[in-house]
C-alpha cells in the first residue's frame, strides 16, 4: 500500500523469515560464523537458541541457501511429531522407501549414511522449534548420533529453539544427549541503537529505497526502546509506522508516529513516560566480530548502507552441480551478495 509513496520495490519489514532481507550486524555475524564453523567442521550436534523473534529461522534459511550441492539437508519445522512421524521425515530425506519397522529403517539408514560419507558427501538434519520436541524423540536423535566412523560423524544435526531448549537439555534424563552437543550458539537481540539503525536502513535499501533515512534518529531510538532489540518487533513497529505516515502524507517518520504505533501495538516501554519531543541520542559502541569473513561482509554492507543506492538484484547461489566433488567446501562464496531466493524449505538437495 505504501511502497510507491516511499519509492520501494518490496515491503521491507514483513514478519516472514525471508533470508534476502538478512542484515549482517556485528552480533548477527557472530552467530552465522559459529553456524558456518560447526557445519564446515562436521561438529555433529549443534544447538542454536534465542528468544522469540530474534531471527533464528531466518539465519537457518540463509545457511541452507548457502549449502553446497554435495550436502543433503532436510529442514523439519513442525516439532510436534511422534517417533514414527519423525522417522518418516528422516526416511523421506534420505530416499529410503522399503522399510516396515524401525529396525529395518535404521539398517538402511546406516548403509545410506556410510555410503554418502565414503563419497565425501554431507548429510544435515535441521530441526526448528526443537524446544517442542518430546523427550522420546530427543532420545531418538541421540541414538542417530551413533551413525559415525572412527573419525567422523555421518549425520549432522542442528537443533534450534527458544531458551526453553537449554532447560530441556539440562534434564537428568537427557544428560546423554547434552554431552553430545558439540557446539552451542545463542541468538541475541540487537544490543544498541547503532545496530537498530543499520538494521532499518539496510532493509529499506534491500527493498529498493533511494532515501533510506526515512526514520529520524529520535524515531530509531524509540523503536529500540519499544522493541528491546528484537527484529520481529522492529519489523512490526516499522511496518505500521510506514503505513501511518503514508496515511498522513509524511515522508519522514518522527518519534511521535512511532509512539502512536507502539501504543496501538502494546509495545510502549515499561515504566517509562512517553515524551512527545524527540531527544538527541548517544550511540553505543558496536560489538566485535567473530571471524574475518564476517567482518569483511559487514564492511561491504556498511559501505552499501552509506551510499543511498538501490540494492543489487538477487543472484542465484553457485553450486558445482556434481555431488561427487569431495573437496568442495560447504560455503564457497561466503562473501557474495546476500540477496538470495529461498526455495522449497521442506527439502534441500
Amino acid at each position: 500500500m505504501y511502497k510507491e509513496f516511499f519509492g520501494l520495490e518490496e515491503t521491507p519489514f514483513t514478519l516472514t523469515p525471508d533470508p534476502r532481507f538478512i542484515v549482517f550486524t556485528p552480533s548477527y555475524n557472530e552467530v552465522l560464523a559459529s553456524l558456518y564453523y560447526g557445519l564446515e567442521n562436521a561438529k555433529g550436534l549443534i544447538v542454536l537458541t534465542g528468544e522469540v523473534g530474534t531471527g533464528k529461522t531466518t539465519a537457518l534459511r540463509w545457511i541452507l541457501r548457502r549449502l553446497d550441492s554435495s550436502v543433503l539437508a532436510a529442514y523439519i519445522f513442525n516439532p510436534r511429531l511422534s517417533i514414527d512421524e519423525f522417522y518418516h521425515h528422516v526416511s523421506q530425506m534420505l530416499g529410503i522407501k522399503d522399510w516396515t519397522n524401525k529396525a529395518e529403517l535404521l539398517i538402511e539408514m546406516g548403509k545410506t549414511l556410510e555410503a554418502r560419507h565414503l563419497r565425501g558427501l554431507r548429510t544435515v538434519l535441521i530441526i526448528d522449534e526443537a524446544h517442542e520436541l518430546s523427550d522420546y524423540v530427543l532420545e531418538e536423535i541421540r541414538l542417530l548420533m551413533n551413525f559415525e566412523s572412527d573419525n567422523a560423524k555421518h549425520l549432522q544435526i542442528v537443533l534450534t529453539g527458544q531458551p526453553e531448549l537449554r532447560e530441556k537439555l539440562n534434564q537428568p534424563n537427557l544428560r546423554q544427549l547434552k554431552q553430545r552437543v558439540a557446539l552451542r550458539c545463542k541468538m541475541h537481540a540487537l544490543p544498541n541503537v547503532d545496530e537498530i539503525e543499520r538494521y532499518i536502513t539496510e532493509r529499506l535499501l534491500i527493498a529498493g529505497s533511494e532515501q533510506p533515512n526515512i526514520f529520524t534518529p529520535g524515531a530509531v531510538d524509540f523503536i529500540f526502546q519499544c522493541s528491546e532489540g528484537i527484529p520481529r518487533q522492529i519489523n512490526n513497529l516499522c511496518d505500521n509506522a510506514l503505513l501511518a505516515a503514508y496515511a498522513t502524507g509524511d515522508q519522514i517518520i518522527g518519534r511521535a508516529v512511532v509512539e502512536e504505533v507502539a501504543d496501538n501495538l502494546d509495545l510502549l516501554p515499561r515504566n517509562q513516560t512517553v515524551a512527545a519531543m524527540e531527544k538527541p541520542i548517544e550511540k553505543a559502541a558496536s560489538v566485535g566480530i567473530l571471524t574475518a569473513e564476517a567482518r569483511e561482509e559487514m564492511w561491504n554492507n556498511q559501505s552499501r548502507a552509506a551510499t543511498p543506492t538501490p540494492p543489487k538484484k538477487p543472484e542465484a547461489a553457485v553450486t558445482n552441480g556434481n555431488g561427487s566433488n569431495n573437496k568442495r567446501r560447504l560455503f564457497d562464496n561466503f562473501d557474495d551478495e546476500i540477496n538470495l531466493e529461498i526455495g522449497n524449505s521442506g527439502k534441500f538437495n
